[in-house]
C-alpha cells in the first residue's frame, strides 16, 4: 500500500512564495494521478490541484489557478505543489492524495491514500 508524506509547509508573508513537497513510498507511483487538497479551520477540505500519472494533465480550482502549479516527479516518487503570490486566505493543511486507479478528479471521495497534512500559514 502506498504512503504518502507531505513536507515543506510554514509561515510565509502574504504575496510570497512556497512549494510543499509529498513524497510516496511504493514502485507504482507513475501510475497514480495525484492531488492536493486542503482544509482550513472550519471548513471543508476542498480541492487545489490535481495532476495525471505521466504529468501531462493537470487541473485547478479556480481559487488557485495562476497562481500554484503542481508538478512532479516519478524518479523520486514525490509530486510538488509550487504556490505563488499567497494570500491570506490560502491558510490550511495541504493534503496530497494519490488516486490509485490513475483518474484524474478534483474530487475527494475518488481519492484512495491520503497523507498526513502539512500546515501552510499565510500572514497578512
Amino acid at each position: 500500500q502506498v504512503q504518502l508524506v507531505e513536507s515543506g509547509g510554514g509561515l510565509v508573508q502574504a504575496g510570497g512564495s512556497l512549494r510543499v513537497s509529498c513524497a510516496a513510498s511504493g514502485r507504482t507511483f507513475s501510475n497514480y494521478a495525484m492531488g492536493w487538497f486542503r482544509q482550513a479551520p472550519g471548513k471543508e477540505r476542498e480541492f487545489v490541484a490535481t495532476i495525471s500519472g505521466g504529468g501531462g494533465l493537470t487541473n485547478y480550482a479556480d481559487s488557485v489557478k495562476g497562481r500554484f502549479t503542481i508538478s512532479r516527479d516519478n524518479a523520486k516518487n514525490t509530486v510538488y505543489l509550487q504556490m505563488n503570490s499567497l494570500k491570506p486566505e490560502d491558510t490550511a493543511v495541504y493534503f496530497c492524495a494519490a488516486e490509485i486507479t490513475g483518474g484524474v478528479s478534483n474530487q475527494r471521495y475518488e481519492y484512495d491514500v491520503w497523507g498526513q497534512g502539512t500546515q501552510v500559514t499565510v500572514s497578512s
